[in-house]
């Protein structure tokens, strides 16, 4: 199992609105995301915007690519565009750049 950590940056004044979101995150989405190979999908935000985003997957790049195809994921994908800073023109998912783990306590 492939553990993948990443970050984002919230812009400051959408963070409430970023956390109602995500309180009620539409079933589909939810769906689509265990059926393309998600799991154990967390995000943590900072109160300066700083998301930090941690998913198991058996295959990261595969499991991008198959949300990437879903309907649900370019409609979520739009609307949340514009919760985040520095994406220069791509997608949220587009944007996800998994750090190097560097250690891991089993």
């Amino acid at each position: 199992m492939q553990r993948v950590c990443f970050l984002l940056k919230v812009r400051q004044h959408r963070l409430a609105e970023y956390r109602e979101r995500h309180a009620a995150v539409w079933p589909e989405m939810l769906e689509a995301l265990s059926a393309t190979g998600w799991r154990n999908y967390s995000l943590f935000l900072r109160e300066d915007g700083l998301l930090v985003g941690y998913l198991e997957t058996h295959d990261f790049a595969a499991a991008q690519a198959a949300m990437a195809a879903t309907d649900v994921n370019a409609r979520w994908q739009t609307e949340m565009a514009g919760f985040f800073e520095a994406l220069d023109g791509a997608k949220p998912d587009e944007a996800m750049r998994p750090l190097t783990e560097v250690f891991h306590l089993a």
